[in-house]
């Protein structure tokens, strides 16, 4: 092994940069060279001025913010006290993962980039910009990206002389041991427990809610399963304002957990301990319990319904003995092949609060669909959600809240414009709420569905508000009638209302909903309210949405 060593920083939201983090560190095991892979809130930064060679994987979040597990780092490095020659011996790159469909494309590596630059780092390569709307993927940047960044790394930290580097084929040692116990251990301690401090819960420490309800909004012959289900979160010491987002740690189904342990033929009722190989590798997490039961391991912690990634199929690559098989998986581990890996795809949903007192309400759509296989694809945690039933007997939901990225105006008389189609609508319920009940009246709510009849969601609600003069609702039914209308026709319908809202009482405009089109869509219409009624050229137009947005008077909440 080389006397050189990599360190490979992350900072993840959904797990697709650590995953490429992840990559990378492979590679450098393949190139005979040491590495570590870290999250950047879990690496002591203060270090950094020791490092010798770094690649920061990063992804952008909500409105071009950095990703949960490297804000502390993040706040650290932008200080001004920091001397501009801080990493001069640093050699360093930085790879960003993004979806241009977003204004704030790949913010956060672009920011990252220029400020290891301000500090004196020598960087290796151009800022890597993978993006998801690439016919490749991300891989579609990240693989030729990672070719360059080994042409330049290994230029400056060659291996050993005659250490030939690991064939792809060549499985690479192991980052953990498990150590199966002949006994079951006395104390087991793989149920959900009530934080006993007065902290809020956390990832590591989530709050056992109680299940009060779980009601179908949808009537049954309606395609789309929707749910609107309550949490009592008292004693929790939970504070949450509107949009802030609720997180839920989902079980997978029994039946699929019985049918992995059969596949593997794993005892589910066996219990094992777990030893990092060596001290480059992580930890053990600290919510996966030391002894473990595979049944717990299964059930809790292993996301064993989830689509595979690529690395997996690189990784499983190097068990195939079948020749077959063997170049299948090397097809799906390559960029070219992810055309075929990519049909069996789906993203989970993400569900927004609404705010009663001790109390978070959620609006999920339950994810099912048919594929070219037999068995029914299904959405872990909306599905997991959806067969909660409280009335027969009490159900325990592990869940924590953070921070959303909507926030909204503290002025009374400052209108608030919302655009929130389907499940999109769940952040402005609350908001409407809260607002209603502080006497905050010029609210204004675009929502769309298919149809008025089956998905209209909250509507007595919004007809109940309505009349009592707390907000405007403008709805867009798009199965309803020949010609599909959805919520962008309307914001165009209603350009005088939002003109003179946004232009002559600086109104708040807000979207929340699906990522796809709907977002640049409705984002068009409002510039087409600008040209319109304002007199503006398209460029004006755009100039205008770019300022409003950099007030904070535009902002985003999407999901795909």
């Amino acid at each position: 092994m080389s006397t050189h060593a990599l360190l490979v920083l992350y900072g993840s939201q959904t797990g697709t940069a650590q995953d490429t983090a992840e990559r990378i560190g492979r590679q450098a095991q393949r190139r005979r060279m040491r590495v570590r892979v870290e999250a950047l809130d879990s690496y002591n930064v203060a270090n950094l001025i020791s490092e010798s060679l770094v690649v920061f994987v990063c992804a952008t979040t909500g409105q071009g913010d950095p990703p949960d597990n490297m804000k502390t780092f993040w706040r650290f490095l932008f200080r001004k006290s920091l001397p501009a020659d801080s990493l001069c011996r640093l050699d360093s790159a930085v790879l960003g993962l993004g979806d241009s469909s977003y204004p704030k494309f790949n913010f956060v590596a672009k920011k990252l980039h220029k400020r290891l630059l301000l500090l004196g780092a020598n960087m290796l390569l151009p800022v890597g910009l993978a993006d998801d709307q690439h016919d490749l993927g991300p891989d579609g940047v990240i693989d030729p990206w990672l070719i360059s960044f080994w042409q330049k790394a290994l230029s400056l930290y060659p291996p050993p002389a005659g250490l030939a580097p690991l064939r792809e084929e060549e499985k690479l040692p192991p980052r953990y041991v498990f150590h199966f116990l002949d006994e079951v251990p006395d104390k087991q301690t793989e149920h959900l427990q009530t934080p006993d401090n007065k902290a809020p819960p956390t990832p590591l420490q989530p709050f056992p809610a109680g299940v009060v309800f779980n009601q179908r909004v949808t009537p049954p012959s309606h395609f789309q399963d929707v749910r609107h289900i309550e949490f009592d979160i008292t004693g929790s010491n939970i504070q949450y304002s509107p949009g802030d987002v609720v997180m839920m740690r989902p079980c997978n189904a029994a039946e699929d957990v019985e049918q992995f342990c059969q596949l593997l033929k794993l005892g589910p009722e066996r219990y094992f301990t777990l030893t990092p190989t060596d001290s480059s590798t992580a930890a053990v997490p600290a919510h996966l319990p030391q002894p473990c039961s595979v049944r717990f391991l299964v059930e809790q912690f292993l996301d064993i319904s989830a689509v595979p990634r690529r690395s997996f199929f690189e990784v499983l690559a190097t068990f195939a003995t079948n020749e077959l098989e063997l170049d299948k998986l090397l097809e799906f581990s390559s960029a070219q092949g992810q055309d075929g890996l990519h049909s069996y795809c789906n993203r989970p949903h993400r569900t927004a609060l609404e705010q009663h007192p001790n109390r978070i309400q959620i609006l999920v759509a339950v994810v099912k669909y048919k594929s070219m296989l037999f068995k029914p694809r299904k959405g872990l945690c909306s599905s997991w959600l959806a067969s909660l039933d409280p009335s027969k007997g009490d159900v325990y939901v592990p869940l924590w809240v953070k921070k959303g990225s909507l926030s909204f105006p503290q002025d009374p008389d400052t209108p608030v414009i919302m655009v929130g189609p389907g499940t999109g609508v769940a952040p402005f319920r609350s908001a409407i709420q809260e607002r209603a009940a502080q006497g905050k009246m010029a609210n204004v709510l675009f929502f769309g569905c298919r149809s008025e009849s089956k998905d209209f969601y909250c509507r007595s609600e919004w007809e109940e508000k309505v009349q009592a003069g707390q907000m405007i609702l403008v709805t867009a039914f798009s199965r309803d009638q020949e010609e599909k209308i959805y919520v962008q026709h309307r914001v165009k319908e209603q350009s005088k209302l939002l003109w003179d809202l946004i232009a002559k009482k600086n109104a708040f405009f807000y979207i929340a909903g699906n990522a796809k089109q709907m977002p640049a869509s409705v984002c068009d219409a409002l510039k087409e309210v600008f040209q319109k009624e304002g007199g503006m050229s398209e460029n004006q137009a755009q100039e205008m949405l770019d300022a409003m947005e950099k007030a904070k008077r535009f902002q985003s909440e999407t999901w795909s």
